[in-house]
């Protein structure tokens, strides 16, 4: 079994190789999905290729970040670049990435991210069946759900087992990107689950759910907690069962951390896998001081012993990353310079690095500790219990200055150096060897650059004249016969609000295959008549080891009954159908689709309407569209374009929530907690809505759109401003547009 660490620098991937890692992984220039500082050269990286090459190491690249359209010029250069490099695999999530290695770079070995969501069998083998020689698992899986992947699927697992966790799938999460167009699925996340929230009332004054009430502590009106913040993985007691089962490969956490920290947890996971099973108490033991002294958050086994682990959030606690040091008194400023009163909980040292949190508001600061002062001295270092003065910057939520609470984090201790003798071959070779190998791929790679991603022409852009229609400046009543420019779907959460009388008539249905819209079945056939082709079963984007048969009955009852019309949630999905079954598919947003290489894709494995990225903005979906329409014509294009979609869809179901009651933001963003059949959904409480934008959104290409209601209330006082949007009449407060009129970072 190997044990993969982290390395977003040379100095920690020299601390992983002295540590004792099999592998290590780093990003891949401008495609990888953590927002570093700097990602690394090209010279660097083949530096560590050469390296690993000599020692008997190996070596992947993870360019699991979603690819824009304008960005499809460089991924092509960076993956020519990585081919010639004859790296060991590259993490991919984009579809894009993965149709031009398979066209065009081939010899790059493909490893499934777990932003890719694989929780169950079915999936392994579709990424399979996709070219995927590896595939790294949903981190909320169980010890006992992994052991049934490992029996069931030949493909080669890989497990994260230390570091930071997300509240929600790693590849459906949309918080971030809806705040503000910071991407997490391009490695720009605000981390909007670390931040303190507050409850403030049910939702729309009653409950929506036949979920469990809660009231226990923390959750009534006006009381703030760190709903989402998520605890630390570490698995160091997981691993023997992790290596009984098959796990092929065992994966830290930590491209952002520092080279301490690595050191720290190689050795640690090093300690336990080594260790016989006499051993093992006593390297658990010791491996667990050396996590302890790595300075991570507060940890937890994650999902390991359960699906719902009672430890995974302390929400009283902020999830801060470090050793706490304090909070911090008063701040007084001496010669031109500022220090602040702490009584240090932990040792310290000058040359640490600190950050300093604001509570509530959750505003963070990071520097480098240049000066402690003990009474009147001068101190190169602090014991625990000191009562001390540290030199800090000048920074707006200082107690003083604003009231807000600030606690001390040592986050990285004072650099001392690396003890290993070892260093990377000569960068200045390096760069030599990948200028020649550049040389000699040159015209493969603009032959590649003509064919799929060459500049636009004006002609094949979208008439940027075409008026726009903003609704709700003219008053008046809708009409029932609203005509929209575009194919208009309706997609709703339960069968039974389909027998509702709509003040507006869609050109197709949604519905999510769930237990309860199910038993509809036969009355459903009977209320649509002919229209039966016109509804729409959507699948799950999240489907546990012990759903897929009855998901698969269900869908065959489906077939059986006349329905042949089905929306794929996750990119394998395709795997339920036989090619012999007549059926029609189509893939829903959360299959990620933002560039004209991933659309192809979906059009080449047989689908035939596609949702893009609800993520996208205009110039996405301008330049994808018209690129993608230059070389295909086969595959209708649609975008959501009013809802209020999952930002966390999440398997963690704790008893801190309260669902059905609304919260707020440190900046008063409102959202509420929705209980799923099978997952947890923290939706805003405003839907965002781009109907002002349907014409243009036809000029720009697409074929339809999709408004969904499977979120919100869907009362007749809701229907009647629907309408009254759909069709430009009425008076209504402007929606957010989600990132279609900003920019998708």
């Amino acid at each position: 079994m190997e044990l993969l660490a982290p390395a977003g620098n040379t100095e920690n991937f020299l601390a992983a190789m002295e540590a004792g890692a099999d592998a290590v992984y780093v990003g891949a220039p401008s495609i990888n999905a953590r927002n570093l500082a700097r990602d690394l050269r090209f010279e660097e990286i083949f530096s560590m290729v050469q390296y690993c090459r000599e020692n008997g190491k190996k070596i992947y690249l993870a360019a699991n970040s979603l690819v824009r359209e304008q960005d499809l010029p460089q991924a092509i250069e960076t993956l020519a670049m990585l081919e010639a490099m004859n790296t060991d695999g590259l993490i991919v999530q984009d579809l894009g990435i993965v149709r031009l290695i398979r066209e065009h770079f081939p010899a790059i070995p493909l490893h499934a991210s777990t932003l890719l969501s694989a929780n169950n069998s079915q999936s392994l083998h579709g990424f399979q069946t996709l070219g995927f020689e590896r595939v790294v698992l949903a981190r909320e899986l169980t010890l006992k759900e992994i052991e049934i992947l490992c029996s069931k699927s030949d493909i080669e697992i890989e497990v994260f087992v230390h570091g930071a966790m997300c509240f929600s799938y790693s590849g459906l999460c949309l918080f971030s990107s809806f705040l503000g167009g910071k991407s997490g699925l391009r490695g720009k996340c605000v981390q909007p689950c670390r931040r303190h929230y507050s409850w403030t009332g049910k939702r729309g004054g009653k409950s929506s759910s036949k979920h469990k009430s809660r009231s226990k502590t923390g959750a009534q009106t006006g009381k703030g907690q760190y709903l989402f913040s998520m605890n630390d993985l570490s698995a160091l007691e997981a691993v023997p069962a992790l290596q009984k089962a098959g796990v092929a490969s065992l994966k830290i956490e930590g491209r952002l951390r520092s080279a301490h920290y690595v050191s720290h947890i190689v050795k640690a996971y090093r300690l336990v896998m080594d260790a016989s099973p006499e051993d093992f108490s006593e390297a658990l033991t010791h491996a667990t001081h050396l996590s302890n002294r790595a300075m991570g958050r507060k940890t937890s086994s994650g999902y390991f012993f359960s699906p719902q682990p009672a430890n995974a959030i302390t929400p009283h606690h902020s999830g801060n990353m470090g050793d706490y040091l304090g909070r911090l008194g008063s701040v007084k400023s001496f010669e031109d310079r500022l220090y602040a009163r702490l009584t240090l909980k932990e040792e310290l040292a000058a040359g640490d690095r600190l950050r300093l949190h604001g509570e509530p508001s959750g505003e963070r600061f990071s520097f480098t500790l240049k000066e402690i002062r003990h009474g009147n001295n001068e101190v190169d270092e602090a014991k625990a219990g000191d009562k001390v003065q540290l030199l800090v910057p000048d920074w707006e939520f200082h107690t003083n200055s604003t009231g807000n609470r600030v606690d001390v984090y040592r986050v990285d201790v004072k650099k001392e150096g690396l003890s290993t003798q070892k260093r990377l071959p000569d960068l200045k070779q390096s760069k030599l060897l990948l200028e020649e190998f550049r040389r000699e791929k040159r015209a493969y790679i603009d032959e590649v650059l003509g064919r799929v991603a060459s500049p636009l022409e004006d002609s094949e852009l979208p008439d940027s004249n075409i008026p726009r229609k903003y609704f709700g400046k003219k008053a008046g009543k809708p009409s029932k016969k609203i005509k929209l420019p575009l194919d208009f779907w309706l997609r709703l959460d339960s069968a039974k609000a389909l027998y509702k009388t709509f003040p507006f008539v869609p050109n197709r249905y949604l519905l999510p295959v769930n237990k309860s819209n199910m038993s509809q079945v036969g009355q459903l056939k009977r209320f649509l008549g002919r229209r039966v082709r016109d509804l729409t079963w959507c699948l799950p984007p999240i489907l546990f080891e012990g759903e897929q048969v009855r998901l698969n009955k269900q869908i065959q009852l489906l077939i059986r009954s006349g329905f042949r019309s089905f929306q794929l949630g996750h990119i394998t999905q395709f795997t339920f159908f036989q090619k012999s079954q007549r059926v029609y598919l189509s893939s829903d947003y959360t299959v990620n689709l933002l560039n004209s290489q991933a659309v192809t894709m979906m059009e080449e494995g047989g689908i035939e309407e596609a949702q893009l990225s609800i993520e996208s903005d205009r110039k996405i979906l301008t330049e994808l569209i018209a690129r993608y329409r230059r070389y295909h014509s086969e595959l209708k294009l649609g975008l959501t374009v009013y809802g209020a979609p999952a930002l966390f869809t999440a398997r963690l179901d704790p008893e801190h929530f309260n669902y059905n009651k609304s919260l707020k933001s440190p900046k008063n963003e409102e959202f509420v907690l929705l209980k799923k059949e099978n997952v947890t959904a923290t939706v805003p409480v405003r839907p965002f809505s781009l109907l002002p934008y349907l014409h243009e959104l036809k000029g720009e290409g697409l074929d339809y759109v999709v408004v969904d209601l499977s979120n919100l209330q869907t009362g007749k006082k809701e229907m009647e401003e629907l309408a009254a949007r759909l069709s430009g009449t009425g008076k209504y407060s402007k929606l957010p547009t989600f990132n279609y009129l900003g920019s998708l970072e």
